[in-house]
């Protein structure tokens, strides 16, 4: 099993006799249904459906301080924290940015030899593993404890990026990018039976409507890695962005339906000059049949 401490991560607590229904009125993901020991990944939307910040949500067990902490981009923790706040009102809250305190330790490639306080299975794709919430000083001992072979976040990242999971900032830019366009109904972030929550009648529309037009999409490049926001062609048509890349593995942000044009044309896809494969290309092909009007 391997572990890496994820610096890019910060810690965001919600607490308060108010806190699970403040945050389900406002989130992707049904709070109501959340425990201890466990997480739900979701997001928080503008208004107009857009991805503000995305975040895997635990909640405490009382003996470890209850509330709830939310995993989120350490660079967005204080904005999430601000945000919150003024969502707040009179709503019996406390919301508090942990992050210079608290990080987030990633396991993956096996099982937890024990499991310390405030870990979790990611929700969002069992090869993703466990998360644990540690502060940084104690990494290695908390990887120690749970079995784990300490690497560093490099690794985590490349794993994350053959196993097909966006982030953000790197596979699409936050306030630009829709839930569906993200894979998000995919990874089981959002829940399309709770109630109302910011964004939620754009996203609600989509979903009914078929499967967005533009998809984060697994593929293969051969030859260097292509910087994430680099044009991708088909032929001479722009088809898509790059996002992330490991070698060979990488994300990109594809129109599906020009994507399956090209490719029943017979076109290749390229960025910058270098050949892209499709990882799963029957997928696409499915995804590009549903249009989003």
């Amino acid at each position: 099993m391997k572990a890496a401490f994820l610096p890019d991560r910060g810690v965001v607590k919600v607490s308060g006799e108010a806190a699970r229904e403040f945050l389900n009125g406002l989130v992707t993901t049904d709070v109501t249904l959340l425990r201890p020991g466990a997480a739900r990944f979701g997001a928080l939307l503008t208004p107009q459906g857009k991805i503000v910040v995305d975040f895997l949500l635990t909640e405490a067990a009382s003996d470890e301080g209850g509330g709830f902490l939310i995993d989120c981009p350490r660079a967005l923790a204080q904005a999430l924290s601000d945000k919150l706040g003024f969502y707040k009102l009179r709503a019996k809250v406390v919301v508090e940015n942990l992050s210079d305190s608290l990080g987030v330790l990633a396991a993956w490639d096996g099982e937890l030899a024990t499991k310390p306080d405030l870990a979790f299975a990611d929700p969002r794709q069992p090869a993703l593993g466990w998360r644990v919430l540690v502060a940084g000083p104690l990494a290695q001992k908390v990887a120690d404890l749970i079995g784990a072979e300490m690497v560093d976040s490099a690794a985590y990242e490349a794993h994350r990026i053959a196993s097909g999971v966006p982030r953000g900032g790197l596979d699409f830019i936050y306030g630009d990018a829709f839930p569906h366009e993200t894979n998000m109904d995919h990874l089981h972030g959002v829940d399309f039976d709770k109630g109302c929550y910011v964004g939620q009648e754009v996203v609600s529309r989509m979903q009914h409507r078929g499967t967005a037009r533009t998809r984060t999409v697994r593929v293969i490049v051969d030859g260097p890695s292509p910087e994430p926001g680099a044009t991708i062609l088909a032929g001479d048509k722009t088809v898509g962005t790059m996002g992330s890349t490991a070698a060979p593995h990488g994300l990109a942000l594809l129109r599906t339906d020009r994507v399956a044009d090209a490719l029943q044309a017979g076109l290749s896809l390229t960025s910058g000059g270098i050949p892209i494969r499709l990882a799963d290309s029957d997928e696409l092909l499915r995804s590009s049949k549903q249009t989003v009007a």
